[in-house]
């Protein structure tokens, strides 16, 4: 079954570029490229492509909108590699670095975190969850180490 729900992203120019890069980042891959005419932003590029198992959609329509932080697009990673790996292959604005969020080279908020992090801060343990948060306000890109260290009270991990 597909999902009922596909992001699609407005580019300015960058639609099929973004598909191609995502693809490859994520191991997905480009469904298809239409382009349409006459349209009131000209010649528009209109890309599928499947990243993770979602399908996305995404156009080059001109500049009229822009990518902001109000959208972001949460990866779950399984360990600190996983973690490491989109962070190095996504992150093209380091003064947009905080708490596991990111921007791409086009733009695009994410958030790169443990899939554990459900978990941990649906503690019930008021002490635990402000060791945590404290934890996680000082990083840039998350270290499950030292947000499990955190839960703990500080002990070894």
């Amino acid at each position: 079954m597909k999902p009922k729900i596909v992001p699609h992203l407005w580019f300015d120019k960058e639609a099929v570029e973004a598909a191609k890069f995502y693809a490859k980042v994520f191991k997905g891959k480009v469904k298809g490229v239409s382009r349409i005419t006459d349209t009131p932003s000209g010649d528009c590029d209109i890309v599928t492509f499947e990243i993770l198992g979602q399908e996305f959609m995404a156009i080059s329509a001109g500049p009229l909108f822009k990518f902001n932080e109000s959208i972001s697009f949460v990866v779950k990673c399984k360990n600190q590699k996983e973690i490491d790996y989109y962070w190095e292959k996504l992150s093209a604005v380091p003064g947009a670095e905080q708490c596991g969020w990111l921007k791409d080279k086009y733009g695009l908020s994410w958030q790169i975190v443990p899939a554990e992090m459900g978990e941990l801060m649906g503690t019930k343990d008021k002490g635990k969850l402000a060791r945590i948060t404290q934890a996680f306000l000082k990083m840039k890109k998350f270290d499950i180490a030292k947000l499990r260290k955190a839960a703990k009270g500080g002990k070894k991990a």
